[in-house]
């Protein structure tokens, strides 16, 4: 019965919307001013952002004829990372050092998908986003342990009965990302601990379980190849976006909460299912139409600026403390930023990851300087898995340094101080081997940024108790 609920209430509110505009197109149109249309149209392009940019890069995550090591695989088949990156990979900025990626696209309008996760006392997540980057659901060590188990995951519209053996995970939308980490210690444990359990992660249909299942060979698309996500949604013209949006919305309802947008959107003609047209607007409003997703990536840049002293803390940003990260209600913009910072944000009980780019004095780090991590005992990152600090250059790609090393963390052999305390040292060049341990190698020139990932953080990082520590500036000879 909950789940037809579900289905009435979001049919019901994709029909009053398309009977909003029915009924009243004609009269808002001539009624409201061009400011007016504006202000809703940005407002909507805002809304439709992190599912637009879910679409493209769904393309192009699931154009191959079969399931690829470096996280590609055809709709509704599983694709696991099989290495880490290095200096050598571009491909993605601020790319992670610490799990192996399990990645799947789902797609829930015809039929159920079975995830059978195996056992292992390791500590992994299968975070599963709907349409829109909300997560609804995250299998793994923190909420449902590290036993074997079955999850059906069905679509907003399924009806029917779970098998015994089985936990119904139901989605509020058909379009599903499951963006599955799984701990790394070292590249030796990744190729024969991690690997075992990447391929114990199976997913089939329902009808199938059970049952020898070969998946479908995908299919290659020419057009998709070409695609970049967040280029091409900046490029996409007006019409062309908001008419995907309303294509995307027949298959992915919005939210019961969403009501209230979803009759502003209405009344200026963004309807699921029906075209966007602008015969009516003025010469002038169509022109500033097509300004939208330039004004709106500038409002971006803008909120994500690293010296915005409104959003640090000792030098860190501080956004991973907003308590709707990963699920935001009708926070639509902080959404669409984060979506467009990094696509596919952890819940923060899951995950957070602080950034900086400054010194403790409020500079831009930079190569030529030498800098130190000072924790005390009570300030080494608090998590109930573990934590990692990366290096990254002004491009935000790993940089070559002659130990290979691209991050450090509590999974490596760390010298504590006497007191408990820990020193990491930021410098180009090495500290000496007595130091080396600690040494995270900085780039040979130019700016660079860090990014500490604290997995399954306690409550103090998630009350605000904790704070990282600030990035000091020190004359070598301090140490």
């Amino acid at each position: 019965m909950k789940a037809i609920n579900k289905a009435l209430v979001r049919q019901l509110v994709l029909s009053l919307g398309t009977l909003f505009f029915i009924l009243s197109c004609a009269s808002q149109e001539n009624s409201k001013s061009d400011e007016e249309i504006l202000a809703i149209a940005q407002k909507a392009y805002v809304y439709g952002y992190p599912m637009i940019l879910m679409d493209l890069t769904k393309k192009v995550s699931t154009n191959v004829i079969s399931p690829t090591d470096d996280g590609y695989a055809p709709i509704n088949q599983v694709a696991n990372n099989r290495k880490f990156p290095d200096d050598k990979f571009t491909a993605v900025v601020k790319a992670n050092t610490d799990t192996y990626y399990s990645t799947m696209w789902l797609d829930l309008k015809n039929e159920p998908l079975v995830l059978m996760v195996p056992e292992t006392d390791r500590y992994y997540l299968l975070p599963m986003l709907d349409a829109y980057t909300n997560i609804f659901s995250v299998p793994g060590k923190r909420t449902t342990g590290t036993a074997a188990q079955n999850f059906l995951i069905a679509g907003p519209e399924w009806q029917g009965k779970t098998p015994s053996n089985m936990t119904l995970i139901q989605a509020p939308t058909n379009m599903v990302w499951i963006l599955g980490r799984t701990q790394v210690n070292s590249p030796e444990d990744g190729a024969t601990v991690v690997k075992t359990i990447q391929n114990g992660f199976q997913l089939v249909p329902l009808k199938s379980f059970g049952k020898h299942y070969t998946p479908p060979k995908g299919k290659i698309i020419d057009e998709n190849k070409k695609i970049v996500p967040v280029k091409d949604i900046e490029s996409m013209p007006i019409t062309v976006y908001f008419n995907r949006m309303s294509e995307l919305m027949v298959d992915n309802p919005p939210a019961v909460a969403d009501s209230a947008i979803i009759r502003e959107m209405a009344s200026i003609g963004i309807i699921p299912g029906q075209k966007f047209r602008t015969n009516s607007f003025s010469k002038e409003l169509k022109e500033k139409l097509t300004q939208i997703p330039e004004w709106v990536d500038q409002s971006f840049k803008k909120q994500v600026a690293n010296n915005d002293p409104s959003i640090l803390i000792n030098g860190w940003s501080s956004l991973y403390r907003n308590e709707s990260m990963g699920n935001y209600g009708t926070d639509y913009n902080f959404r669409a930023l984060v979506s467009y910072v990094g696509i596919g944000a952890n819940l923060r009980q899951d995950a957070v990851y602080p950034n900086t780019a400054l010194d403790s004095d409020g500079n831009l780090l930079n190569a030529r300087n030498t800098y130190i991590m000072h924790f005390d005992k009570k300030d080494i990152p608090p998590v109930n898995a573990f934590w990692s600090l990366t290096m990254y250059d002004s491009r935000n790609l790993l940089t070559s340094n002659p130990i290979n090393r691209f991050s450090l963390g509590d999974r490596d052999q760390l010298q504590y101080n006497e007191d408990g305390s820990l020193d990491i040292y930021i410098q180009t060049e090495n500290p000496g081997k007595d130091k080396e341990s600690n040494w995270l190698p900085a780039p040979k020139e130019g700016n660079f940024e860090l990014t500490m990932r604290l997995y399954w953080p306690k409550e103090s990082v998630l009350n605000g108790e904790w704070a990282p520590v600030p990035v000091q500036k020190v004359e070598r000879s301090t140490y």
